[in-house]
This record gives structure tokens, C-alpha cells and sequence, in this order.
């Protein structure tokens, strides 16, 4: 099911983001090249999977959503754009090909990721990509701003860089990681839910405990790729968080132990849907789908 639900999605995704990478003047073609080029080259779609999923849930069709799952893909793909710079990760593959940094240099790449930075909130005000209320948007960008900025997706990737070298406990790991992984997974679920118009507080309050139960096990689970898995399957350099002695869920559990606890992790977001019926199968899927990949 994973496999078409997937493919469906990265295509209704992909047609939604396209036309955004129109460079209105010749003077901007490289910038806008570099920003497409770093959303549309491959890529799991995971975070715009949970935003669809999320409103059909609530019995709603996946298209009310496109807003919100082109804004977070294009977070997310600032967020890699920045963290593959040599000030912060210093990577050149990412998703088997180079980085947006080596391809183009580092000036295009910062300025290519605060350009989609900024389309993602286009994205979620455009009423072509988001035709609910207004009042609906708002909340839609509330939620994403306070995801992707100092209290969430950014905030995490300070503590990240902070954290090189030193000995985390388990608690203080989750709570990196629920900054800088986990923030982003649970908006793309919110937002999703969000763009139905239909969330109740107590659904809301359901798929938020869903999303932080996989947004953690997403980071468990690379983690453990990132022990078991090679380069070429990764598409990106493979043992790089052990090389630069960063604290991970297998140095901090063992192997065998981070692989116990994605498990347990999935199964209390498939506990958090008991409430929902077959609307919610995709989300189920994806629950499984974030322990079991091997990229």
C-alpha cells in the first residue's frame, strides 16, 4: 500500500511545487535553478505524505492539503540546504547527488535556502495551494513558524551542533531531537489535519501524540541506518554522524536496544489512531514504513 500511497503523493506534490521554481526574471534563473534543484531532486516526500495523510484522515481529500505539504518539503529542504554547508555539517552528497553547495557554491546555497524559507509560508497563504479560511492559513503559519524556527527545527540543530563530542543522556537526545527532527514530522501532521477544517481538539490532540511518537522514531531509525546502511543507499555519506562524534540512539542504547525502541516507538502512534477508522490506513502505513526503510 506505502509504495502507491507514496508515489501518488510525491507526484501530487511535485506538480504543486513546480511552478514555483519560475524565476520571474532572467537576472534570478541561478537562484531559482539552485532552489529547484535542491527541492526536485529525489527525495522521500515523507513530511508532505504525513500533511495528505493527515487530512484524509479526517475524511477530507488529500488536494486541500497541497499548501501545506509544499510548505513543509520546502522547510525541510532549506533546512538540509543550510545543515550540508561546511559551517554546519560540511557534506557533499546528499540524495546521491552533490550537495546544493557544491553544485552551484555556498553564497547561491544560503541565499537558494532562505528563498525557500520564505516560499513555504507563500505556499501555505496562496489560496490556489490553500483555498481554506483565513483564519485556517493563519493558524497554518503560526504552526509552521513556531516548527521551523528557534523553538523547533532550528533550535534543535543548535543543540545538534553544540552537542558534538559530549555524552548525552537518553532524555537529553529526545529532547534534541524533538527540536530538530521531531518539530517539523508533528507540523506536517498538523498542518495536514489543519487543512482538513474539520480537526477536533481531542483529534488534534491524537495526531499530535502520533506525530511525536514518529518523529522520534524517524531519528531512531536514522540513527540505525546510519550504523547498518551504505552511501550508495543512503545517498548521503554513510557513518558521517559517528565520524564527527555525534551522540546517537545505537552509541547510547546499543544497536539492538535503538532498533527495540523504533519499534515501541510505532507502536504508540498506532495507539494514538485507535480512535480513527480506515481514513486514517496512510498514516498507520507510514507509522511502519518510518521503522522499516533502509534510506
Amino acid at each position: 500500500m506505502i509504495t502507491a500511497y507514496q508515489a501518488s503523493c510525491q507526484a501530487r506534490v511535485d506538480a504543486a511545487l513546480e511552478p514555483l521554481f519560475i524565476a520571474p526574471t532572467k537576472e534570478l534563473e541561478r537562484l531559482y535553478a539552485a532552489m529547484r534543484y535542491s527541492v526536485m531532486n529525489g527525495g522521500k516526500r515523507v513530511r508532505p505524505l504525513l500533511a495528505y495523510a493527515a487530512c484524509e484522515a479526517l475524511g477530507v481529500p488529500a488536494e486541500q492539503a497541497n499548501g501545506a505539504a509544499c510548505a513543509v518539503e520546502l522547510i525541510h529542504a532549506y533546512s538540509l540546504v543550510h545543515d550540508d554547508l561546511p559551517a554546519m555539517d560540511d557534506d557533499d552528497l546528499r540524495r546521491g547527488q552533490p550537495t546544493t553547495h557544491k553544485a552551484f557554491d555556498e553564497a547561491c546555497a544560503i541565499l537558494a535556502g532562505d528563498g525557500l524559507q520564505s516560499l513555504a509560508f507563500s505556499a501555505l497563504l496562496d489560496p490556489r495551494l490553500s483555498p481554506q479560511a483565513d483564519s485556517t492559513r493563519l493558524a497554518m503559519v503560526q504552526a509552521l513558524a513556531k516548527a521551523a524556527g528557534p523553538a523547533g527545527m532550528v533550535g534543535g540543530q543548535a543543540i545538534d551542533l553544540g552537542s558534538v563530542g559530549l555524552k548525552l543522556d537518553q532524555q537529553a537526545l529526545e529532547f534534541m531531537h524533538r527540536h530538530k527532527t521531531g518539530a517539523l514530522i508533528e507540523a506536517s501532521v498538523r498542518l495536514g489535519a489543519l487543512a482538513s477544517a474539520r480537526a477536533e481538539q481531542a483529534q488534534l490532540d491524537a495526531l499530535q501524540t502520533y506525530a511525536q511518537a514518529i518523529g522520534l522514531a524517524f531519528q531512531v531509525q536514522d540513527d540505525i541506518l546510519d550504523v547498518e546502511s551504505d552511501t550508495a543507499t543512503l545517498g548521503k555519506r554513510q557513518g558521517a554522524d559517528i565520524a564527527r562524534d555525534k551522540p546517537t540512539y545505537p552509541a547510547l542504547l546499543g544497536l539492538e536496544a535503538a532498533k527495540a525502541y523504533a519499534i515501541e516507538l510505532r507502536d504508540q502512534a498506532l495507539i494514538a489512531l485507535q480512535g480513527f477508522g480506515e481514513n486514517a490506513e496512510p498514516l498507520r502505513a507510514l507509522a511502519r514504513y518510518i521503522v522499516e526503510r533502509r534510506h
